[in-house]
């Protein structure tokens, strides 16, 4: 009898690979053994591709073992999986974080089990404790929030996915950010869905702004505190307050911006046009002048036109960006925005690729621009670490791994800073 402790695979986002952790803590008490999890993203519908490929590699892979899978693209089309000869279990995102789930594939338990196991997301409402302390690196950790959105972008699926926005309260966050602190960790990140959505189903809607400033009073030996993606349309009063005033609060925004031009942002179902990204981006810049910002952009949306196209190469310079996430629009079926006229693949892929040239030429400026500044650099590991905009800067000589080094930049090499 093969005793092995389960095997987990993750696809898509920093929340799966969190998630991936708890499984792994869930399935241990349950003593579950020999088998397979793959974890899915639904993102695109070249991710599911991404996933089948995978599960009949892992399962040519593990012949014997029990092939369980779970995550985004379980829960949006789970017939997907329960028709592959390859898969044992369908878990949901919901059932996925319960124990009892874990408990009926323990050795203990009699009676069968049913090969899908997912159930209406969009009737969950609240997350599930499962705290996990110290995911990451030994030196950064990262803290789920929030979970789920409540928007419906014309070209996202992740909703159907995650269900309808659901906050972690402000005191459970912070007793685990305390704990994290006393084991070690100078930096925790703060990870959802949509982010900036955070408190609004808690009593009083308190905004993430608060959060942030609630954390960084009531946590004073938190060295840094990192926020992810956020919605900048959504950025709350208290937010810029702490952008402007909070040094320990590290100034790297990642925004979900999407596109660069008002109709196809109208056509997308986003909240924000042009000009408030724009705007945005230059009042935080204003309170602190060392924020850097990733962004992610997509390329070839449904009826995008050359000078559309152009207004979100622009977008790059007039806000600033320097971190691109670039996506070439992939039709996701489900839906509005696959109903709409698609655009050629080539035309597509090519307009990726500007954009990702974009991107590079403002990490080339970023890069040579930091030749000669101090920076508190945070290592991930003897050779590597990253200043408080996000830039990895590599060492010649070994530091002290999950510690604080202030250095000089000497150089960089195109994607990397020296010292």
């Amino acid at each position: 009898m093969d005793r092995r402790a389960p095997v987990f695979h993750t696809l898509g986002c920093r929340l799966n690979a969190y998630e991936t952790e708890a499984m792994r803590e869930l399935s241990a008490a349950a003593g579950v053994e020999n088998a397979v999890v793959v974890n899915t993203c639904a993102v695109t519908a070249e991710a599911v591709r991404k996933a089948r490929q995978e599960i009949r590699k892992l399962r040519r892979e593990n012949p014997n073992a029990k092939v369980i899978v779970t995550g985004c693209a379980a829960q949006t089309e789970p017939e997907t999986f329960r028709d592959m000869a390859e898969v044992d279990l369908v878990i949901g995102n919901t059932e996925k974080m319960q124990p009892e789930t874990w408990a009926r594939m323990g050795p203990d338990f009699i009676g069968e089990t049913e090969k899908v196991q997912v159930d209406d997301i969009m009737s969950v409402t609240e997350t599930a404790g499962h705290l996990i302390d110290g995911f990451g690196t030994r030196s950064r950790a990262y803290v789920q929030v929030q979970n789920g959105c409540d928007h419906r972008c014309t070209f996202c699926i992740i909703p159907y996915g995650r269900g309808n926005s659901r906050s972690v309260p402000a005191g459970v966050v912070v007793d685990q950010i305390k704990r994290l602190v006393d084991r070690g960790y100078n930096e925790v990140v703060l990870t959802g869905v949509d982010l900036t959505s955070w408190g609004a189903d808690l009593p009083g809607a308190p905004r993430l702004g608060d959060l942030v400033m609630r954390i960084l009073k009531l946590v004073p030996d938190l060295p840094r505190l990192r926020i992810s993606s956020i919605d900048s349309i959504e950025a709350d009063e208290n937010l810029m307050q702490a952008i402007a005033t909070e040094p320990r609060l590290m100034p790297h925004l990642h925004l979900s911006l999407q596109h660069g031009d008002d109709l196809i942002l109208k056509r997308m179902k986003r909240r924000h046009l042009r000009d408030d990204a724009i705007r945005f981006c230059e009042e935080a810049r204003r309170l602190r002048p060392d924020m850097t910002y990733g962004a992610d952009i997509i390329a070839g949306f449904p009826t995008e036109t050359e000078a559309h196209f152009e207004n979100s190469l622009k977008l790059v310079e007039e806000c600033g960006l320097t971190w691109l996430h670039v996506f070439p629009y992939s039709a996701r079926q489900g839906t509005p925005a696959a109903r709409m006229p698609q655009l050629d693949g080539a035309t597509i892929k090519a307009r990726a690729a500007r954009l990702r040239q974009a991107g590079d030429a403002a990490v080339a400026r970023h890069l040579s621009e930091q030749i000669g500044r101090e920076h508190h650099i945070l290592m991930e590991n003897p050779r590597m670490g990253r200043t408080e905009q996000f830039t990895e800067v590599t060492f010649a000589v070994d530091q002290a791994e999950g510690q604080i080094v202030t250095a000089r930049i000497t150089g960089q090499d195109g994607r990397q800073l020296r010292v």
